[in-house]
């Protein structure tokens, strides 16, 4: 498949992109080479491959979740600049 320059004038406008007419015709060409090698995957039989996601097979590793001693207040409030009743206190920001 051999892109046209009205096809790649029409990707540039929806990804609002200005190019030049040297770039319209630089990725004119590129882009056919890039849909030729697709067209070359597509010609593999993949019929016993099975579909994912990833290349690599990754599972989640968890660690249990364990109540541990949280900062005391009085460390967690040292440095800031201004508290009220054991909390932070920020200025207002909602009208």
């Amino acid at each position: 498949m051999k892109l046209t320059r009205k096809n790649v004038e029409h990707v540039a406008l929806l990804a609002r992109l200005r190019l030049t007419e040297q770039e319209i015709e630089l990725f004119a060409t590129q882009l056919t080479k890039i849909l030729g090698y697709v067209e070359k995957l597509n010609e593999l039989d993949t019929d016993q491959v099975e579909p994912l996601f990833h290349v690599v097979s990754l599972h989640n590793v968890f660690r249990e979740d364990k109540v541990t001693p949280s900062l005391p207040l009085e460390k967690a409030l040292q440095n800031a600049p201004d508290k009220f009743q054991g909390c932070f206190k920020v200025p207002k920001i909602l009208d």
